[in-house]
């Protein structure tokens, strides 16, 4: 790997480490405004849904400079969004003008690394990619557990600082002053990323024809054998993934009895889980080998059923009150849960990402196709996350919605394992791992 595959790194690592803490804050500041529970998930949803409106125009922006200029102008996006939450506006909006800057960075984000990297380099790198993500989401999920917490809190509202008068008084907004700072750093390793020298075609910038094109990018990568295989899989594991971030703060608050700040080093737990599973997939499984582990996303199905169906009170029950979160045998038990669920996520795919990417670049470009992909996901996180909300809404017991999602993740995944051995009986798909022929 060059210099520039680790400064795209460090900026993604410090992006995403806000991202996620940003999250943990924004739900402070719902609960110190006293919103509705089902505000909750909608803040992904807001999140989310510049990818799928934007989906049409993001790639071509991606392909219309250099990526990492690309980087540095959406990463000051979401530094306005994360200032204009601190300074008034509702949680909602602001997290939704993160999200624009978000759909915009991601495009250009993987999209480098077809530029930079030879496609047998593109498993290892999404596994350092995944592994390195997923270590920003865990300390993300940390630190913004420990900024919202109240000790931390009171001693950042505290602060006092000479002729300025920053009007901070709740946890959630002494929590996002502080994350606006990392979004900083981000923005000033954008500045070092390197040109790779890669240029296309000068893009349409009529709003009727970029729709029109990124339609035919959408039906070209569906169309692909191996393109609607591996699109399916980054489709229902971002919706899914999404979704479970919710599911486990409420399971950990309902189930285990814990807060908002130590529901959120639970989602950590899961991240080294998936940190663990991408490295191991990383190592074990070349490009050619990517679909072989399909069969892993109905297990993922299977444990994620298992949470709702394990007792955990007799692991309550005699506990002194005073025992560490870390000595609970109940959240132990359930931590070691986690980390299967998130291990056997990340394994599944990293290698699902890289055959995206391969297959995205030799049909599209590497803006369009990582495009085409967020629309794909980010719809699926929209539908997805509605429906959690709504279930939420009419009261469901979270035990009985924690079944349904696992038992909707291991059907779906056998669906697609199926429709891959239809293809298969057509041709052998596989066979075109590693072409190499662009439109462009």
């Amino acid at each position: 790997m060059n210099r520039g595959f680790y400064v795209i790194m460090a900026a993604q690592f410090f992006s995403s480490l806000a991202d996620n803490a940003l999250l943990i804050a924004a739900i402070a500041l719902l609960r110190d405004i006293n919103a509705p529970e089902w505000m909750t998930p909608m803040l992904k949803l807001f999140f989310f849904v510049s990818y799928v409106v934007l989906a049409a125009f993001v790639g071509a922006f991606a392909d219309s400079m250099p990526k990492g200029r690309v980087m540095l102008i959406t990463n000051g996006i979401k530094i306005v969004g994360c200032l204009i939450m601190l300074f008034g506006l509702h949680p909602l909006v602001a997290y939704a003008v993160v999200g624009l800057g978000a759909a915009a960075y991601s495009p250009a984000k993987y999209g480098i690394l077809t530029e930079l990297l030879p496609p047998e380099k593109l498993v290892v790198a999404n596994g350092w990619i995944e592994g390195l993500t997923v270590g920003s989401i865990i300390l993300g999920f940390v630190v913004g557990g420990v900024l919202v917490s109240p000790r931390v809190a009171n001693s950042l509202i505290s602060l006092d600082f000479p002729l300025v008068d920053f009007d901070i008084d709740q946890p959630g907004e002494a929590a996002i002053g502080v994350i606006a700072l990392m979004y900083a750093v981000a923005a000033f390793i954008n500045t070092r990323i390197p040109d790779t020298g890669a240029r296309y075609p000068r893009q349409e910038r009529t709003p009727w024809r970029l729709v029109l094109d990124f339609g035919h990018c959408v039906t070209t990568l569906w169309r692909d054998k191996l393109g609607q295989i591996s699109l399916a899989v980054t489709t229902l594991f971002w919706g899914a993934g999404a979704t479970l971030q919710f599911i486990i703060l409420k399971w950990c608050e309902q189930v285990l009895g814990l807060s908002l700040s130590q529901g959120a080093i639970m989602q950590a737990v899961v991240a080294i889980g998936i940190a663990i599973g991408s490295v191991w997939a990383a190592a074990r499984v070349s490009l050619k080998r990517s679909l072989s582990v399909l069969p892993v996303g109905i297990a993922m199905g299977v444990v994620v059923m298992s949470m709702a169906l394990i007792d955990f009170s007799p692991l309550k029950s005699g506990a002194p009150a005073s025992w560490h979160l870390a000595l609970s045998p109940a959240v132990l038990v359930a931590s070691a849960l986690m980390v299967i669920v998130g291990a056997l996520a990340g394994y599944f795919v990293v290698p699902m990402n890289a055959l995206l990417q391969h297959r995205g670049h030799v049909l599209l470009s590497a803006g369009h196709s990582i495009a085409v992909q967020n629309f794909n996901e980010n719809l699926s996180i929209l539908v997805m996350l509605g429906i959690y909300a709504t279930l939420i809404w009419l009261n469901l017991r979270i035990e009985t919605i924690i079944v349904l999602f696992g038992l909707f993740v291991a059907v779906t995944m056998a669906l697609i394992m199926l429709r891959h051995q239809y293809n298969q009986r057509q041709f052998d798909s596989v066979a075109l791992i590693g072409q190499s022929r662009s439109r462009h």
